[in-house]
C-alpha cells in the first residue's frame, strides 16, 4: 500500500480493479475542508486517461509491473511479434493492444514489453526514435528554418510537422510521447 501523499509522476497503482499510471498530480490544500490529491491517471490496459481526487493520506496499492526487454521483429497480419533478448522466448502482441506504438515501431528496434502478473500490459518506447522521411514536398530556395513547417509521411506511416528544409530520405528524430518532431538526426 503506498499514500495518495506519496505519488509522482511515472508511479503505478491498482484502484478500482485497474492498472493505472499517474501521469500529473496536485496537491490542494483548500483554506476551507481537508486536503486532497487531484491526479491525471492512464489505464495501463485501454489507455484511457482519467481524472481522480484522493482524500489527502488515502491509501492505495501499488501495482508492480516488470519491464522486460524485447526486440520487434515483425507483424504478422494483426499480431506483433516481439522476441525476448535474452532467452529468445516470442510474444505476441494485437494492434489494438499497440495502437498508438506502432506509429514508432520498426522492425528490430529493442523496447521494453510491461508484465503485470503474467499479463502483457503494453510497450514502453525509448523517449525518442529515429525514422526516415519517405514524402514530402521538395523545400523551395529563399525557406528560412523557423519559417513554418509542412507534412512529412515517416517509414512507420507517421505523418508530423517539420520545417521547410527537411527533404525525402532525412532521418529525424522524432518524440515518441506526442510524435512530433525534434531535430534531425
Amino acid at each position: 500500500m503506498i499514500s495518495v501523499n506519496d505519488f509522482r509522476t511515472g508511479l503505478t497503482i491498482e484502484t478500482d480493479g485497474d492498472i493505472w499510471r499517474v501521469i500529473e498530480f496536485q496537491h490542494v490544500k483548500p483554506g476551507k475542508g481537508a486536503a486532497f490529491v487531484r491526479s491525471k491517471l492512464r489505464n495501463l490496459r485501454t489507455g484511457a486517461i482519467q481524472e481522480k481526487t484522493f482524500r489527502a493520506g488515502e491509501k492505495v496499492n501499488r501495482a508492480q509491473i516488470d519491464n522486460r526487454k524485447m526486440q520487434y521483429l515483425y507483424a504478422n497480419g494483426d499480431q506483433h511479434v516481439f522476441m525476448d533478448t535474452e532467452t529468445y522466448e516470442q510474444i505476441e502482441l494485437s494492434s489494438q493492444q499497440i495502437e498508438h506504438e506502432l506509429k514508432f515501431l520498426k522492425e528490430n528496434m529493442e523496447v521494453f514489453i510491461m508484465m503485470y502478473q503474467g499479463e502483457t500490459i503494453g510497450v514502453e518506447l525509448p523517449n525518442t526514435v529515429e525514422l526516415k522521411v519517405v514524402e514530402t514536398e521538395p523545400g523551395i530556395k529563399g525557406d528560412t528554418a523557423s519559417g513554418g513547417s509542412k507534412p512529412a509521411t515517416l517509414e512507420t506511416g507517421l505523418v508530423v510537422q517539420v520545417p521547410f528544409f527537411v527533404n525525402e530520405g532525412d532521418v529525424l528524430i522524432i518524440n515518441t510521447t506526442d510524435g512530433t518532431y525534434v531535430s534531425r538526426a
